[in-house]
């Protein structure tokens, strides 16, 4: 084989679909390839390439902070199956792999695979993470959240029950053409908000508009700062953005990239921009895990109010450091002094107390 990808998820499937494109022998090594993809993967429309498998997308989003913010931007909701589709020539290996060097891995069980290895196996390691419980209710019954053709980004209201101070919101976000999916999340934690808190705040909502909770739900726990290995490919490149928990939108486009690189025999390393550019949304989650509870909607108004130039640049790849640097400086300069204090000065954070749950 040409190349070995570890990691069989969106992130590594993108990339063995790019190699095998450019003819190079291409195995997924995935700890269980049957396994369903029970998460749901979005994007702002305008992030993902043209063969990006969408399943259903809008052409406006609204979020809630302390006012509300209507954003002029498509927003897109993947589908699962064409994120997991791969072309007959690349061969999925169930494995789980205990060795690797930059030429070869080695599964359990002592069998060796052998060509230009990259790490697509998801974040490693970090402490502060986001976390969210969600259900899927029928378009009717999610109006009085979100309204047609539209997506709920966040909405910061508080929900009618918590047992914790810690700041969540509400995303909902349609994922079929009758179908809606609600969210509570918590954006980033120290560790990470239980589920079973959130839980109680998403059914206390529900509650309110008489809706009933259906079977089944969604969980989700994506690690904002872990390691960022080199070699690597998606997560586990470091491509989460720690204030959204994004990384996919980033993958698909940037498979094509890394491909290349592979087929010119190029190493596949992160840039001096890329570094820096994390470094500086590292400090922003720092910042962000410092903020007071009641404040965090309040960053968050500041945050949509800034141009939708700043917004993209501060939301999107993971290189582009001097539209990184402008937007960070710009929400800076519009904050109240009192929060100015706290971005520049993080101290011990105020989400970070652990609780039961």
């Amino acid at each position: 084989m040409d190349v070995v990808v570890v990691g069989g998820g969106p992130a590594g499937r993108a990339l063995a679909r790019a190699c095998a494109a450019r003819g190079l022998g291409t195995t997924v090594v995935d700890p269980n390839p049957a396994r369903p993809w029970r998460a749901t993967y979005a994007a702002w429309a305008d992030e993902l390439p043209d063969d990006a498998p969408v399943a259903v997308s809008t052409s406006r989003a609204r979020a809630v902070t302390t006012a509300e913010h209507l954003i002029p931007r498509g927003y897109a909701v993947l589908d699962n199956e064409g994120l997991r589709r791969l072309p007959d020539e690349v061969r999925v290996v169930a494995g789980r792999v205990v060795d690797r060097t930059t030429t070869s891995v080695t599964l359990a069980g002592g069998r060796v695979l052998t060509g230009r290895v990259v790490d697509a196996s998801g974040a490693l390691g970090g402490r502060a993470a986001q976390t969210a419980v969600g259900v899927v209710v029928p378009a009717a019954s999610a109006t009085p959240f979100v309204g047609p053709d539209e997506a709920l980004i966040m909405d910061w209201r508080k929900p009618p029950a918590a047992a914790t101070s810690d700041p969540t919101f509400l995303y909902a976000i349609p994922v079929s053409a009758d179908e809606v999916l609600l969210e509570e999340t918590s954006l980033a934690r120290r560790p990470g908000l239980p589920l079973a808190e959130l839980r109680l705040r998403l059914h206390a909502r529900l509650a309110a508009w008489d809706i009933a909770v259906p079977e089944g739900e969604e969980r989700v726990r994506i690690p904002l700062d872990g390691q960022a290995r080199d070699g690597a490919f998606g997560a586990a490149a470091g491509w989460v953005h720690p204030a959204t928990g994004y990384s996919v939108a980033v993958a698909l486009r940037r498979a094509s990239v890394v491909a290349d690189a592979l087929a010119h025999g190029r190493e596949v390393e992160r840039s001096a921009a890329e570094r820096a550019v994390r470094a500086l949304r590292l400090r922003g989650l720092a910042a962000l895990l410092a903020l007071p509870p009641d404040e965090v909607p309040e960053f968050f108004n500041s945050f949509f109010e800034l141009s939708a130039t700043h917004q993209r640049a501060y939301l999107g790849g993971p290189d582009d450091l001097r539209g990184t640097v402008q937007a960070m400086l710009r929400l800076f300069g519009s904050v109240p002094w009192v929060m100015r204090g706290r971005l520049a000065f993080p101290v011990q954070s105020a989400k970070s107390a652990r609780t039961l749950g």
